[in-house]
């Protein structure tokens, strides 16, 4: 059976790395619909971290839901998961039933505006294991996705997420390559990114 049976997607062939997107995953009225509910219903946090000894809030709006007890460990921060709302267990279950893999947590991202950005980073923290797919949900305003590989400064591949759209990354994605989300000074609208994980219990946790 195919990961993603017979729906419409797009594979980015890149050297040690697996990228499958899917621009119509959700229809429009329910991406809408999708958004405006996590836009009023998620408790949104602006969390500090301390990068060079200087300390400053983070350029966008963060939460962590997931089953319970989930810890996500990254960038100096711990985030204890929240529990599923209805919508959310809803949307993760239906992010399953494309990939084929089961989730336990689920990052959401709030850019307001083309402001606020995602720097350079690769999801590699031991708790997702050695090959972690992740499934990135889009809904709202469109941004743009950038990657290079690790090592190197230079830009090797960039993507515009779609409302209502999802990427998945699989296999050694998270070794070879680094992703973005650039500064779109023009955008004006929110963009909200859903990205679902499978952490893995630590040693000491």
């Amino acid at each position: 059976m195919a990961l993603f049976g017979e729906m419409r997607h797009e594979i980015m062939h890149l050297d040690g790395g697996e990228l499958r997107y899917l621009p119509d995953w959700v229809a429009g009225h329910e991406a809408d619909s999708w958004l405006a509910t996590l836009l009023h219903e998620v408790q949104w946090q602006q969390p500090e971290v301390t990068l060079f000894g200087r300390t400053r809030r983070i350029p966008r709006l963060v939460a962590w839901h997931g089953d319970p007890g989930v810890t996500y460990r990254y960038s100096g921060l711990t985030h204890v998961a929240t529990g599923w709302t209805p919508l959310l267990e809803q949307i993760r279950q239906q992010v399953e039933d494309v990939v084929g893999r089961p989730f336990n947590g689920v990052l959401l991202n709030l850019y307001r505006d083309g402001e606020d950005v995602m720097g350079w980073h690769s999801d590699d923290e031991p708790e997702l294991g050695p090959n972690p797919l992740i499934a990135s949900l889009s809904l709202g305003s469109q941004r743009r996705f950038d990657l290079r590989r690790k090592g190197e400064s230079a830009m090797r591949h960039s993507l515009w997420l779609e409302h209502g759209s999802l990427l998945i990354m699989a296999g050694a994605t998270q070794h070879n390559w680094q992703h973005r989300i650039a500064r779109c000074g023009r955008t004006q609208s929110p963009r909200l990114n859903l990205t679902f994980r499978h952490i893995q219990p630590q040693p000491g946790d």
